[in-house]
């Protein structure tokens, strides 16, 4: 009986030993299956890198193309492709071209490339103003922005919604101090004839005022079709600054108006008005990627009425750097004033004073001797 469980417990025993003998290997070999597992799970880390990099592949296609869509918006201007920024200048203006003239002589200060002819962008806005002001038309009239006046060519936005009413002069305002396009797309579409004759009188005002190398297709300037040169553009603001009104609007600081329940306050685009060493008369920015940062004014510079323009200028706020280098320059190269001549004052002339001297009494003359009585001899006979 002993016998027979010692013989049990050796036989459990050995099955034990056996058992884990068995079971070791098994363990082991279990053991490595899963390090053949991780082994494919590296050897399948590529892929899933691979993946990742095929995401951040694609987010870098996304990016590009949004980097895409900005080349795109910000393309060459007609300016750059035509090569015009090569032309040097002594005063290294970013605009390829520029105009400076005295308004009242129309002598030519200054000059670069001032033939060419390119998009002028919302430069166009003050001949839309100038053909208004021609018309005569009641600035008081409601005017009402409609889906005809969004922009659908370039996208821009505004703060005039669908449906916003506004008076004539309000929206020439806006149009002249602003920019804003739908404002100005409104002036058109209100003129008596519609949109195609307000486009048809201003390319008449142009031939008017001999501007031959300009051509307008709409009021606002969107539209790179809207082209002329430096040369013309002076003679619109020339023309433009016989106009009060025009003067006053497109030099108006900011200007607050009453859409529904509130009120927009807008600012001008030209910071240059509030500066305080400019006493501009008239001006109008532009801007479009195929033009280019454009500005046109009129000013007072070394006591002289000058015009300027710039096109095409390389820079958010290189036009307005421009404007400042010429205008130094024409301060510099100004004669300085002589100074008054001093009047001296003549001595007064003093009548002179003959002194008469008294009257001195003079010795009465002598009474003149008696002449000598000469007695005559005898006479002798013979």
């Amino acid at each position: 009986m002993r016998f027979s469980q010692k013989s049990a417990l050796s036989v459990l025993r050995g099955l034990v030993a056996l058992t884990i003998a068995v079971c070791l290997p098994l363990s082991a070999g279990a053991a490595s299956k899963p390090a053949k597992k991780r082994v494919a799970v590296v050897s399948k880390a590529p892929a899933v890198k691979s993946k990742a990099v095929v995401v951040r592949t694609s987010k870098i296609k996304r990016t590009s193309l949004r980097t895409r869509v900005r080349v795109v918006s910000e393309r060459p201007s007609f300016g750059q492709v035509y090569g015009l920024h090569s032309a040097a200048d002594p005063l290294d203006l970013k605009s390829s071209v520029a105009l400076v003239m005295d308004q009242e002589t129309n002598e030519v200060l200054f000059s670069k490339n001032s033939k060419a002819v390119l998009p002028i962008a919302s430069l166009t806005k003050l001949m839309t103003a100038l053909v208004v002001a021609e018309a005569k038309l009641p600035l008081d009239e409601v005017l009402t922005v409609s889906q005809d006046d969004v922009d659908t060519e370039k996208g821009s936005r505004s703060r005039l919604r669908v449906g916003t009413q506004l008076t004539r002069g309000e929206m020439m305002h806006l149009a002249l101090m602003s920019s804003e396009n739908r404002a100005a797309h409104a002036l058109g579409r209100h003129y008596p004839g519609g949109m195609s004759a307000f486009v048809s009188a201003m390319n008449r005002k142009s031939s008017e005022l001999g501007m031959a190398d300009t051509r307008y297709v709409e009021p606002t300037g969107l539209s790179s079709q809207n082209q002329s040169s430096a040369r013309d553009l002076a003679t619109l603001v020339k023309a433009a600054h016989n106009y009060p009104l025009i003067r006053e609007l497109s030099t108006s600081p900011e200007y607050e108006v009453a859409v529904g329940r509130r009120q927009l306050q807008f600012h001008n685009t030209n910071r240059l008005v509030n500066n305080p060493e400019w006493n501009i008369g008239l001006q109008k920015t532009g801007y479009i990627s195929e033009a280019g940062r454009c500005l046109v004014m009129q000013a007072k510079l070394a006591g002289r009425q000058v015009i300027m323009v710039f096109l095409d200028s390389a820079g958010k706020y290189s036009r307005l750097g421009d404007a400042e280098r010429v205008r130094k320059w024409v301060s510099e190269r100004a004669p300085v004033a002589a100074a008054p001549p001093v009047l001296m004052t003549p001595p007064t002339l003093v009548a002179p004073i003959f002194v008469t001297p008294a009257a001195v009494p003079m010795p009465e003359p002598a009474p003149a001797a008696a002449e000598p009585v000469v007695l005559e001899a005898p006479k002798v006979t013979s």
